[in-house]
């Protein structure tokens, strides 16, 4: 076995964990295991070994749950809010860890890790039972004593402010920032024949904005010019039937993370999102190529009641550019 292992539970955490690789941050060689259930991640796997992987990295195959890392190995993981990577955290004690970018989850991960009493590991939006919230606070305990023992590293493409940058440090763990430089290096993708490309969004799916609002604003931007859309990965099946119906909008799924798909874009292009961490992504891997990114805020009535004030304030994180001092 490699000395460190790598779980992808998103294309997003299994880009990242390239990047961290490449900036060596674990051992000369790592093994990925890609989370069996997680359709998107074989095609994203297979692409990122077309472009050539970093020496010393190899995808070993897929599995249900995490692979345990040798007792001196590196566990490099994305989701801490996983409820199997807060069961790994149970029993893979004592090793080094490596969290990775997996969307904006990762800052309000941050910000738990740093508070000042036990937190419970969780995501916002869930209202979890008391078996949940305790397993989420063991979570919160695994991590603060790996960080104390100088055992923590975060490796992130995020927007992560200096104040929490500082706070994260101060319980020991290590900061790593990073702006895609592997894939940056890699050969550019084809560039789409139309000009305005459209980063399709989980937000309907998810309930937190109205369908019809969103569909209508899509419409609006295909009636000015021709967009090519390009899908979320968790995107709900009944919008992205209602866009192909539109002969203005062309619906272009890649089966791979648009920070790859979309890499080739030139200074003729607008990529247009509402809050996105591919947003943020997209800014660092296209930074040279002059195209304009804008992301869009979600007008106030556009929001279902499931997403609080802080929800609202979390995800516009996205909005801005991310800040690269170290």
């Amino acid at each position: 076995m490699s000395s460190s292992v790598i779980w992808a539970e998103s294309p997003l955490q299994l880009l990242s964990a390239v990047e961290a690789h490449r900036a060596g941050l674990f051992g000369p060689d790592a093994e990925v295991w890609l989370r069996s259930d997680v359709p998107s991640l074989e095609p994203t796997a297979a692409e990122i070994e077309r472009l050539g992987l970093p020496p010393g990295l190899r995808v070993a195959g897929s599995a249900p749950r995490p692979v345990r890392p040798p007792e001196d190995g590196v566990w490099v993981i994305g989701d801490a809010f996983s409820g199997v990577v807060q069961r790994g955290l149970l029993t893979f004690r004592r090793r080094r860890m490596v969290i990775v970018d997996d969307g904006l989850a990762t800052v309000r991960l941050l910000e738990l890790l740093v508070a000042s009493r036990p937190r419970a590991l969780v995501r916002a939006r869930l209202r979890p039972g008391p078996a949940r919230r305790a397993l989420g606070t063991v979570a919160w305990a695994r991590l603060r004593s790996a960080a104390s023992a100088g055992r923590l590293t975060v490796c992130t493409a995020l927007p992560i402010s200096a104040g929490l940058r500082d706070a994260v440090r101060g319980v020991g763990a290590a900061v790593h920032l990073h702006d895609f430089p592997w894939l940056r290096s890699r050969p550019t993708a084809e560039a789409p024949p139309q000009r305005l490309v459209v980063l399709g969004s989980s937000l309907v799916r998810n309930g937190l904005v109205h369908r019809d609002r969103y569909l209508a604003w899509v419409r609006s931007l295909a009636a000015a010019e021709p967009l090519q859309y390009r899908p979320h990965r968790r995107e709900s099946a009944d919008v992205l039937d209602e866009l192909r119906a539109d002969p203005r909008i062309s619906v272009t799924e890649t089966g791979v993370p648009v920070e790859i798909s979309l890499r080739g874009l030139t200074a003729e292009h607008r990529v247009v999102g509402l809050p996105s961490t591919a947003l943020t992504s997209l800014r660092l891997v296209l930074r040279s190529s002059g195209t304009r990114i804008e992301g869009v805020p979600v007008p106030s009535d556009w929001w279902t009641d499931a997403a609080d004030p802080g929800l609202r304030d979390h995800l516009g994180l996205s909005l801005n550019g991310p800040e690269l001092a170290t």
